[in-house]
């Protein structure tokens, strides 16, 4: 029985792509394990997104050739975004490398993993990816399995300019509504999963590809009875595709989280319009009311500083915007010069030393929001999602509300007896940190 170690890079719809393709290596003939050093076969899920994934991803292959080199493992296997956009370069110069797999080839890799011969890289990459997984794919859950992520559609139509995605993964291609409503049935059933996580590039774009209009709407009042007395999270919207109907089904949904994750990237009208975001400042004030009028929620939001051309005033606008919005939950990002991408070309790139200066300012000023925005929580009981054990006490825990995402947002170090991953749990706030809570069971 061969050993294969896989190692996913990058975002949850990464994970989401791992996890199908573990869920198609035979268990008659692959036993997964944890470490690369105990492995037959590595494997590398990557990521190309922004510069600083680029490099991760370039130094976990490059570290695990060294380990075939020294005899450690006996196959290396990338794939994933990186393989995708440098396949030539990566099959040049790795030559260590034994199987290079795009986005939409990954499904082939149990098929062709015997296939490998020595001194020989066998590459599959389609250059217009299509693959859509769907109900009929097994998967390994890389996550506990009180949460899970479900992809609801592949690839983007957006076209922002600074964004490769569109060349990495395709156009959008939403999933049949059936099948998705089949996968968390099957979830649920299985692993008594607790939350649904529902993601794609844009969530808020579900169903255009198909229908002319989104059907996000429509697919959410299913799962709502699937899900009863469970959480369902909806990440990745769009603010250029999100409406009324939208926030009418979250407010008034109790299993849907009170949580908006709305990546709004700037607010300067010149610098949304050069990012091809298709909305304006306006629009995004406009929808920034409607939840704060109809509901207590927690919004999540992510801004990119240095934008090719962005002066020292249109960043000022946007960090009075973020003082005046005071959001609950945010990523700053330092804008990165991606080639083959539009905003590569533009003039009056940021040096980095300016860009970097910006993202501090971000960051300083989210950290005082932060802050404040927790204190505003203590003495207030909430519902709350046991994640894990934390250390050695068996009284403590890491939980999390229902105003934060898995991985990305902030936890709760809950105290209490008795406790398993998976425990829904009423927890008294009784101290505060600057991006997480203390809270205990009552």
């Amino acid at each position: 029985m061969k050993k294969v170690y896989l190692l996913s890079l990058g975002c949850a719809r990464n994970l989401v792509d791992s996890e199908v393709l573990l869920g198609q290596l035979p268990t008659k003939k692959f036993d997964i394990v944890q470490y690369p050093e105990s492995a037959d076969v590595a494997i590398v899920n990557t990521c190309s997104f922004i510069e600083d994934a680029k490099q991760e991803s370039i130094d976990i292959i490059l570290s695990l050739a060294k380990l075939k080199t020294e005899g450690k493992i006996n196959k290396l296997i990338v794939f994933g975004c990186l393989a995708q956009r440098y396949h030539n370069e990566l099959e040049k110069e790795i030559p260590e490398i034994d199987g290079i797999f795009g986005t939409s080839d990954f499904p082939d890799i149990p098929r062709l993993i015997h296939a490998l011969e020595p001194n020989k890289t066998i590459k599959r990459v389609n250059l217009k990816p299509d693959f859509l997984y769907d109900h009929s794919h097994k998967r390994t859950l890389l996550t506990p399995p009180h949460y899970a992520y479900v992809k609801i559609e592949e690839g983007c139509s957006n076209k922002c300019s600074y964004c490769v995605i569109p060349n990495l993964k395709g156009t959008l291609r939403s999933r049949n509504i059936e099948s998705i409503l089949k996968e968390i049935k099957f979830l649920k059933d299985t692993y008594d999963t607790k939350e649904i996580v529902l993601i794609g590039q844009d969530t808020t774009s579900f169903g255009r590809d198909k229908s002319k209009k989104p059907l996000l709407t429509k697919l959410l009042k299913k799962i709502v009875p699937i899900m009863k007395s469970r959480w369902i999270r909806l990440l990745y919207t769009h603010p250029a595709y999100f409406t009324e109907d939208l926030l009418d089904v979250i407010s008034d949904t109790d299993n849907i989280c009170s949580y908006i994750d709305l990546p709004l990237q700037h607010i300067n009208d010149r610098i949304l319009n050069k990012m091809n975001r298709h909305t304006t400042k306006k629009k995004v004030e406009h929808i920034i009311d409607k939840i704060r009028e109809k509901t207590n929620t927690a919004i999540r939001t992510s801004v990119i500083v240095g934008f090719p051309g962005e002066t020292d005033k249109e960043f000022a606008e946007l960090l009075d915007f973020l003082k005046n919005n005071r959001f609950e939950r945010l990523g700053a990002f330092i804008y990165s010069q991606e080639e083959n991408t539009p905003a590569a070309g533009f003039k009056n790139q940021i040096p980095l030393k300016d860009k970097k200066e910006r993202f501090n300012a971000v960051m300083e000023l989210q950290q005082e929001i932060s802050i404040e925005n927790n204190e505003k929580m203590l003495n207030k009981t909430i519902k709350v999602l046991v994640d894990e054990p934390s250390g050695q006490n068996p009284e403590q825990f890491i939980a999390r509300s229902e105003f934060d995402a898995p991985e990305v947002d902030g936890t709760v170090y809950l105290k209490g007896e008795n406790l398993t991953p998976g425990d829904f749990v009423n927890a008294k706030i009784t101290d505060t940190l600057e991006y997480d809570l203390v809270g205990e069971t009552l």
